[in-house]
């Protein structure tokens, strides 16, 4: 049943997709029949469905319509070779166990991106909704200046079928949420359309049918492997490797959270890949793990992946029975439909929420959404770099934070100083962040800065539980800072610094300056061992007694006077 719903399901999706993809109605369904087999066979979740998706369609759009018109012989052609190699990239990453690659695309460059793919596709069915003479693949911004142009040229015929349509899916997704709600907008599309047609004829109404799909079993096709088309398809197919990977994993990990089920990113990887190669050779586009899709099928009772490979079959026999339909379903109405779609594409909740929580972060969505409206294929690239340059620069910068010993007598924490005044010699440091090569100069800076306004103390404790990691310039830097402390009279320690981050100061012969005996485990008290080291006189007339031990005794072993 989990799969009888899903075919239903990706009947009119299927349509929808193929058509933002530049391709004939039938590419969408083909590509969710022999990949999403192969998908849900090989792959690791249990309720992902494969098949097309609205982020591939239009990256597949763009990747291949500077090449060839779309629709043409030439361009299915390199659409073919473009999901071959997207199979061939995505199954080396799997079977090199690099799953983890996906983790560098943040959520927010996926948002951005995807609010840029859904603005494509409206603009992109401007000239169907509207009834207007716009070239298919002109560029987004080039389109809403041809429109603003056209306005009095608008087709009121074809326009009320579109609205009519668009109307009717917002209501039954409303009101009626069980229902498909794009069948319910085809249907009234259709029928609107056969009625304006059939009362003032084609020619005054202008309105243009998909035409008749072919029914049954997606044809054998063979990629073009000529050197010229590899060449052209190789970045594509990249951008598409990765956004698709993106998709599938980030779906599986949000269904498992329901269902309970690990997902083997790497596994998943192959499946992804083994479905879009043997894709290639059945009349298939890229395709990659279906939100809606996979949501419907877990959220219908599926407990395998049976439930796709039925999926997948069943939409072969419904093909079968509904393909002459098709002749009747409008380009204004398949218009109304994506722009619907795009709607819903667009996670508007997010968007408002990070200028609230992340100047960054809005800076690298609204540079995904801006890039993917200029250059698809390099609006997502630039998104990631970004997004990484932000947190290289986050990560450079470790925080250095000011710490006392709690006043509790049995605790062993040290806490942010909340007005309480410091020892004069000895400072007390928290730093947060890996000791690596792009934080060296910033650590440099501020030990210079720390040193010039309070030269006076000269002993300085790290808090190092929240170092994680160190490397060669960062262990140089611990090694130096420890003979310069020596040169001051001081000396540089260490509180609970991980085994780890010891251990490499060792293999590198670093410890010999910082000195092993300047490391102090967890619940220990650093400062019993660096007090007597204090200056005596200092300490007697020091007001502050920012230690329970300097309340009890001087450096040199007398009792302090009363």
């Amino acid at each position: 049943m989990a799969g009888l719903t899903g075919a239903l399901i990706v009947l009119p999706q299927g349509v929808a997709f193929a058509t933002i993809a530049g391709l004939p109605p039938e590419y969408g369904l083909y590509a969710a029949m022999a990949p999403a087999i192969v998908a849900a066979l090989f792959g690791s979740s249990w309720h992902l469905v494969s098949g097309p998706t609205t982020a591939i369609s239009i990256a597949v759009f763009a990747s291949g319509s500077p090449f060839a018109q779309p629709g043409s012989p030439e361009f299915i052609s390199m659409v073919l070779t473009l999901t071959f190699l997207t199979g061939v990239f995505q199954l080396i990453l799997g079977l090199a166990r690099m799953g983890v690659l996906v983790n560098f695309i943040s959520h927010t460059v996926v948002i951005g991106f995807t609010a840029g793919a859904a603005m494509l596709i409206a603009g992109s069915q401007i000239k169907n909704f509207f009834g207007l003479d716009i070239p298919r693949g002109t560029p987004f911004f080039e389109t809403l200046s041809l429109f603003a142009q056209s306005i009095r040229a608008i087709d009121p015929f074809v326009t009320v079928v579109a609205v009519s349509t668009l109307a009717s899916g917002i209501l039954v997704k409303r009101f009626f949420p069980k229902f498909p709600y794009m069948i319910a907008a085809m249907l009234v599309g259709s029928f609107l359309a056969l009625f304006l047609n059939t009362q003032y004829g084609v020619d005054v109404t202008h309105i243009k049918t998909v035409g008749a799909l072919p029914s049954g079993l997606p044809p054998l096709s063979a990629p073009d492997f000529s050197f010229g088309a590899l060449h052209q398809m190789l970045f594509p197919s990249l951008i598409i490797t990765m956004l698709a990977l993106t998709e599938a994993v980030s779906i599986s990990r949000a269904i498992a959270t329901k269902s309970g089920q690990h997902i083997d990113g790497n596994q998943e990887f192959v499946g992804q890949g083994l479905s879009n190669l043997v894709g290639s050779f059945f009349s298939s586009y890229a395709s990659s793990g279906s939100f809606n899709r996979s949501g419907v099928n877990y959220a219908a009772g599926a407990r395998t992946p049976l439930a796709a490979v039925f999926a997948s079959l069943f939409l072969v026999v419904i093909l079968l029975m509904v393909a002459p339909l098709a002749a009747y379903l409008p380009d204004a109405a398949m218009a109304g439909i994506l722009f619907l779609v795009a709607w819903g594409l667009i996670d508007f909740h997010h968007i408002s929420l990070l200028p609230k929580i992340s100047r960054q972060e809005t800076i690298v969505l609204w540079v995904t959404l801006i890039g993917t409206l200029i250059d698809l294929e390099k609006g997502i690239f630039f998104g990631i770099a970004l997004s990484l340059v932000f947190y290289l620069y986050r990560t450079s910068r470790p925080t250095l934070e000011p710490v006392l010993p709690d006043t509790e007598p049995e605790s062993y924490h040290y806490v942010p100083l909340d007005g309480r005044p410091e020892c004069p010699q000895v400072k007390m440091m928290r730093f947060n962040g890996s000791i690596f090569f792009g934080a060296v100069a910033h650590l440099q800076q501020q030990m210079q800065l720390l040193e010039e306004q309070e030269p006076e103390r000269k002993h300085l404790v790290v808090m190092a539980s929240g170092m994680n990691f160190v490397d060669l310039a960062g262990a140089e830097f611990l090694a130096e800072a420890a003979r310069h402390r020596r040169k001051m009279g001081g000396a540089l320690y260490f509180y609970r610094m991980k085994d780890s981050l010891a251990e490499t100061l060792k293999r590198g012969s670093f410890m010999d300056d910082v000195g092993a005996g300047n490391l102090f485990p967890a619940k220990s008290r650093p400062i019993e061992t660096i007090y007597p080291k204090l200056d005596n006189e200092i300490c007697r007339n020091c007001p502050v007694r920012a230690f329970t031990i300097c309340q009890q005794r001087l450096p040199s072993g007398e009792a302090r006077p009363s």
